[in-house]
């Protein structure tokens, strides 16, 4: 069955967002241009991993190439995602890359495959193969776009249930059992 890429260089908006409260929330990459729009789902570590490592990403490009870091801060994007919201896949793998020649970041979303979700059991040689016959989402955006990106991320992470200051698991309101404590109630 061939693959679908959805590529969007560069998309109108691609942001990272969320479906529910915290605590039930659904994790979304969201990408629209071109009269299209596609949603991915992800987990929240997924998404707090994609922002370090973009931010890692800029000032690696910045020491290496000298491209220039923004400054200046693009409007805040605190909209809610678009709708109608349908999920194209499930994230299994993300991949990031610079592009030195247009001095773009690139970001993949590569769907999972079947039984990623469940457990990761596959070699790394069965997974570059495997990579290759997966849906795709593809993003190209500037280094200004990345740091808006990212600073979004950040702002949809911190919103969810504050972590507990012993063991940094999301507090509960009807109670946490804390590791540290033994498993005492805190």
């Amino acid at each position: 069955m061939a693959h679908q890429v959805y590529a969007f260089e560069p998309p109108e908006r691609f942001v990272a967002g969320t479906v529910g409260p915290p605590g039930e929330r659904a994790f979304f990459l969201q990408a629209r241009g071109g009269g299209r729009l596609v949603s991915v789902a992800l987990e929240k570590v997924q998404v707090q991993l994609l922002a370090e490592k973009l931010d890692e990403l800029l000032a690696e490009a910045n020491r290496r190439f000298g491209i220039d870091l923004p400054t200046m801060e693009l409007a805040a994007d605190n909209e809610p995602l678009d709708t109608p919201l349908d999920e194209e896949f499930r994230v299994g793998t993300l991949g990031l890359a610079f592009d030195v020649d247009t001095a773009t970041v690139v970001i993949e979303a590569i769907a999972a495959g079947e039984g990623e979700i469940e457990a990761e059991e596959e070699t790394d040689d069965d997974e570059d193969d495997a990579d290759d016959d997966r849906d795709r989402l593809r993003v190209r955006l500037t280094p200004q776009e990345t740091r808006a990106f990212i600073e979004r991320a950040k702002r949809v992470l911190a919103s969810g249930r504050p972590p507990c200051p012993l063991c940094g698991q999301p507090l509960d309101p009807k109670g946490h059992l804390c590791p540290r404590h033994n498993g005492y109630h805190r």
